[in-house]
């Protein structure tokens, strides 16, 4: 039947409105962003440098990952160790090798082939992984508004450091050279800056079912 692609940047909901629209769609939900901090929570544990492209190439090429609710790697559950402060340091540069997400994507897209259906967000999947999704989709909030999110997740209150971390990823994923943050042609910018989980759930939807998708 076809693929919803959802991209946007860090704290945009992403995560949080495809596993929503997967739920009410009763399709299979796949987070590449999971896959890419594997590689970098590998990438921490062997002592992998960042600018190690070869080293890391070899981490991503070897690893065993199982992404869904939780990301198990290599025979272990790490769903929450690639949310740490850790990670978040070092996924960007460590996603910007062109080796690291070329078999990722690959992995990606294997995937897709063997679900008919399926949500499938992260930064570059309307543009490069998946190009012919049924439903492309670049969500986006005000920078504030994300932080607050990205806060959320831990607990914590948004300060200028994660303010700054944000800002950094946003400009490194926009600039790379090798598949950058970008909307993709033809795909809906949805601003959840003021809009609720179910409200933006309810926009997509209707999307769906202009292409002939029911709930």
């Amino acid at each position: 039947m076809g693929h919803v692609a959802i991209d946007g940047p860090g704290g945009s909901g992403k995560s949080t409105v495809a596993a929503a629209l997967a739920k009410r769609l009763g399709w299979e939900r796949l987070d590449t962003g999971a896959m890419y901090r594997a590689v970098a929570l590998l990438a921490l544990r062997h002592h992998v440098a960042v600018a190690d492209a070869p080293a890391l190439a070899e981490l991503a090429r070897a690893m065993e990952l199982e992404v869904g609710e939780q990301v198990v790697l290599d025979g272990e559950d790490v769903t929450t160790q690639i949310r740490s402060e850790a990670v978040d340091a070092v996924v960007s540069p460590i996603s910007a090798h062109p080796a690291v997400r070329s078999e990722l994507v690959a992995r990606q897209r294997t995937w897709a082939a063997a679900h008919d259906t399926g949500v499938v967000e992260g930064r570059d999947i309307g543009s490069v992984v998946l190009p012919d999704a049924l439903l492309k989709v670049y969500l986006d909030a005000h920078p504030d508004v994300r932080a607050a999110r990205r806060a959320g997740q831990r607990a914590a209150a948004p300060d200028a450091a994660l303010r700054a971390a944000l800002a950094q990823r946003d400009a490194a994923d926009s600039t790379r050279a090798h598949a950058p943050l970008l909307i993709a042609p033809g795909a809906l910018v949805i601003d959840s800056s003021e809009l609720g989980v179910d409200e933006v759930v309810e926009r997509l939807l209707a999307a769906l079912e202009e292409r002939g998708v029911r709930p």
